[in-house]
């Protein structure tokens, strides 16, 4: 599958875009991909497992030793790993929260994991971040509600960081693996970024 730039939208109050991408994540030539990640850090399935076996031994031997140095990653935190044969540089492991109906704090700590990775990214000098959609396969997190908290949450995070003078990336994307995840992102985005760009 070749991936597709589905919109690309200026964020106001930043020199950064944001953008939704049709395709398989492990393709994306970007400085940082992330995956979405389980606290072992160990690999998993999903877009997890997709990005351990397209980046090969190095990565795994990676998050090994940060889950012996650091016993995995809790929910709402990211990590910073190399990318092995990823066309990235880095692979961002960032852990998302387990759906139970919204009412145990799974928003904030979506957004958390989101913003987080983004801090990862500047710290490693990466200017350009592609995410997957974190959470919601085997958490079960609702897709259309997943999309406005991440979208949302980067657009925040691209803002303050904007404001505060801290590096800048340049472009993030979203990159979807099904034309109805991207047609939710799509819609999420309109209202978030309303008229801004095609």
């Amino acid at each position: 599958m070749e991936n597709r730039l589905l919109v690309q939208r200026p964020v106001p109050g930043t020199a950064s875009r944001l953008g939704l991408v049709r395709g398989d994540i492990t393709r994306e030539r970007v400085d940082a991909i992330v995956n979405a990640a389980n606290p072992s850090l160990l690999g998993g399935g999903g877009v997890d497992g997709a990005i351990h076996r397209a980046a090969g031994p190095e990565l795994d031997a990676d998050c090994r030793r940060l889950h012996d140095e650091l016993g995995g990653c809790p929910p709402g935190q990211a990590v910073v790993t190399t990318a092995g044969r990823l066309p990235a540089r880095h692979v961002i492991h960032a852990v998302g929260p387990v759906w139970h109906g919204g009412g145990r704090g799974e928003a904030a700590t979506l957004r958390s994991a989101y913003r987080q990775s983004l801090a990862r990214a500047r710290e490693a000098g990466d200017r350009s971040v592609a995410f997957p959609s974190i959470s919601t396969g085997a958490y079960g997190y609702p897709v259309a509600e997943a999309a406005r908290v991440a979208l949302r949450a980067v657009v925040e995070e691209l803002r303050e960081a904007a404001a505060g003078g801290q590096p800048l990336i340049d472009e993030v994307r979203f990159v979807l693996f099904s034309d109805a995840d991207a047609a939710v992102y799509r819609a999420a985005l309109d209202e978030i970024l309303p008229g801004e760009g095609a």
